[in-house]
């Protein structure tokens, strides 16, 4: 379950200033909804894709007991 910030709050913020779990959480919720989205919400979405390509994709560089080489949004 996916505990942090809505995206009420998110979208006063530049996307630089999310982290990468709110940037997996609402990509992954925008993509499943992508043939459903107006104009902003596409707009939205491509400036979520554009700051997750800026920061060079949604990896850990290594894994541990704890975690994967994947983020968990959840």
């Amino acid at each position: 379950m996916y505990v942090g910030r809505d995206m009420t709050e998110l979208v006063t913020l530049s996307t630089n200033e999310w982290t990468d779990k709110e940037l997996a959480y609402f990509h992954h919720g925008l993509q499943q909804m992508t043939q459903f989205l107006n104009t902003e919400g596409v707009s939205m979405h491509k400036e979520i894709i554009k700051e997750i390509e800026d920061r060079g994709g949604l990896h850990r560089d290594e894994a541990d007991w704890q975690h994967g080489t994947r983020p968990n949004y959840e």
